[in-house]
C-alpha cells in the first residue's frame, strides 16, 4: 500500500518528440477536476529547464465562505514533511556530522524495537539509511487492520492526530512495537522519518523546527514552512475529504478515515497545525506553501545547491530498493526519501526513468523528472483526490501530452 496505490496508467504512450509543459491541457485537467467536484481547490506549479512555465491557483481555499484559492495559500503537507526532513538529514551527512550506516542506536540510544517474535523477538539494528529507504521493519498505525493493531495498543501517534504526545515519548512507544521484518530484507512505508526527526534533533542539540530552519528552509529561503501556523493567517487553506458520490465534506474536529482497504483508517486533527506545543512530526506535521515546497525540488533536481553536493544529490534519487517498493506500484522503488521510477513500462508511465515521486495524505503530489528538467507540485485541499486520485494521473498525463 502506498501513496501512489490509484495512480493509473496514461491515456497513450508517451510521444517521442515532447516540447515541454502545454498550460491549455494542465488547465484542463485541472478544471475538470474541479468541475467534477473531485477537487475543491488546488495550487499548481510547473517549473521547466529551471524556470516556472505555468502557475495556478484555483478553485476554493475555503468553500463555505466563498474564499478563492490563491498562489501563496498554505497547506497541512501530512508526507510532503518527509522529503524535507530527508533533505535535512542529507545536509548533516554532506556536514559529516553523520553517517548513513549509523545505527539509530547511536544517536537514540533507547531506540530499540526488537524483531518479530517470529524471527526470534531479538534486538535488531536499524541504519538511518533503512529509515530513508523505508526498509527498516517499522510500519504505520494506519495501516493497522483494526484498532487492537499492535501501534495502536502502543497509544502510537501517526503525526497528524493531536495525541499531547511529545516526540521523545512518541519515539518511546513506537520502539515498543515488535518489527514487522528484519531490517534490510523487505520494504514498508513507515513511521521511520518521525524517527529521523528525533535523531536530527539528537545530532542538531535543537528542536526539530529549528534545526529543519537551519539546515534546508532557512537557505532555502522557504519562509512558509514551518510546523505549524497562525490561526491568524488567513492563507491557510480548508481541508475537504472525497465522500462515495458525494460532493468533498469539510473536516472539521478529529476524523478518521481509510486512506486503503481494509485497514482502520488515518486520524486527521486539522487543528494540529495551530498548536505549537505539538510534536514535530519529520513524517507527517508540516504546513507550507506549493511555492516553498519546488524551492526544494528544484534545487535537488538542480544538483543540490546551496544544500548539498551533487553527489549526495544524486544518492539520494537512486533506487536504492531494487524491486522492492510500494506493492501497488509496480515499476517504482525507493531512494533517500522518495519514490523513484526505475521502469517506466512496468508504470505505465509517461515519465523517464529515475523520475522522483511522491506526495501527502491532505491531498499533495509532486514529482521531478530530472532527464526533462522537470518538476511539479500539485498541493490541493482534498484527499485523497489530490493524493492518488484520478487528478493525479490526469495532472502527469496532461504534462507529459
Amino acid at each position: 500500500m502506498s501513496l501512489l496505490h490509484e495512480i493509473s496508467p496514461p491515456s497513450s504512450a508517451p510521444a517521442t518528440a515532447w516540447r515541454g509543459p502545454q498550460p491549455a491541457r494542465i488547465d484542463a485537467a485541472i478544471d475538470h477536476a474541479l468541475a467534477e467536484q473531485r477537487l475543491v481547490g488546488a495550487v499548481v506549479l510547473v517549473a521547466h529547464g529551471g524556470r516556472i512555465v505555468h502557475r495556478r491557483a484555483a478553485g476554493l481555499s475555503d468553500r463555505e465562505a466563498g474564499q478563492p484559492m490563491r498562489e501563496d495559500a498554505l497547506f497541512r503537507l501530512a508526507s510532503v514533511s518527509k522529503p524535507i526532513v530527508s533533505t535535512a538529514v542529507m545536509v548533516l551527512a554532506g556536514q559529516g556530522r553523520l553517517t548513513l550506516d549509523d545505527p539509530v542506536t547511536r544517536w537514540l540510544p533507547d531506540f530499540r524495537p526488537r524483531l518479530p517474535d517470529s524471527l526470534g523477538g531479538g534486538e535488531a539494528t536499524i541504519t538511518l539509511r533503512q529509515l530513508l529507504t523505508h526498509t527498516s521493519g517499522l510500519g504505520y498505525r494506519f495501516f493497522e487492520a483494526s484498532e487492537d493493531g499492535p501501534y495502536a495498543r502502543a497509544g502510537v501517534s501517526d503525526g497528524m492526530d493531536n495525541s499531547g504526545l511529545t516526540l521523545a515519548e512518541n519515539l518511546q512507544r513506537i520502539a515498543q512495537v515488535p518489527l514487522q521484518f528484519a531490517p534490510g530484507t523487505g520494504w514498508l512505508y513507515s513511521l521511520a522519518t518521525d524517527v529521523l526527526g528525533g535523531v536530527v534533533e539528537a545530532v542538531c542539540g535543537a528542536p526539530l523546527a529549528g534545526a529543519v530552519r537551519t539546515l534546508v528552509t532557512g537557505p532555502l529561503q522557504m519562509h512558509d514552512t514551518d510546523f505549524f501556523a497562525s490561526r491568524d493567517d488567513g492563507r491557510l487553506a480548508t481541508p475537504y475529504v472525497n465522500g462515495q458520490g458525494t460532493a468533498p465534506r469539510r473536516m472539521e474536529g478529529l476524523t478518521v478515515t481509510p486512506a486503503f482497504e481494509d485497514t482502520v483508517g488515518i486520524r486527521f486533527d486539522p487543528a494540529r497545525v495551530f498548536d505549537a506545543t505539538a510534536f514535530p512530526s519529520g513524517g507527517a506535521g508540516m504546513v507550507g506553501s506549493a511555492g516553498d515546497f519546488m524551492r526544494l525540488l528544484e534545487s535537488l533536481r538542480g544538483g543540490g545547491a546551496p544544500l548539498l553536493p551533487a553527489g549526495l544529490v544524486d544518492d539520494m534519487g537512486r533506487n536504492h530498493t531494487g524491486a522492492w517498493g510500494p506493492d501497488d506500484a509496480p515499476g517504482y522503488g525507493f531512494g533517500l526519501g522518495f519514490s523513484v521510477l526505475h521502469d517506466p513500462q512496468a508504470a505505465q508511465s509517461p515519465e523517464s526513468e529515475g523520475t522522483w515521486r511522491w506526495g501527502g495524505a491532505y491531498g499533495h503530489s509532486w514529482f521531478v523528472d530530472r532527464a526533462r528538467a522537470l518538476s511539479v507540485v500539485a498541493f490541493t485541499n482534498t484527499l485523497y483526490e489530490g493524493m492518488s486520485g484520478r487528478f493525479v494521473a490526469d495532472l502527469r498525463d496532461a504534462v507529459y501530452a
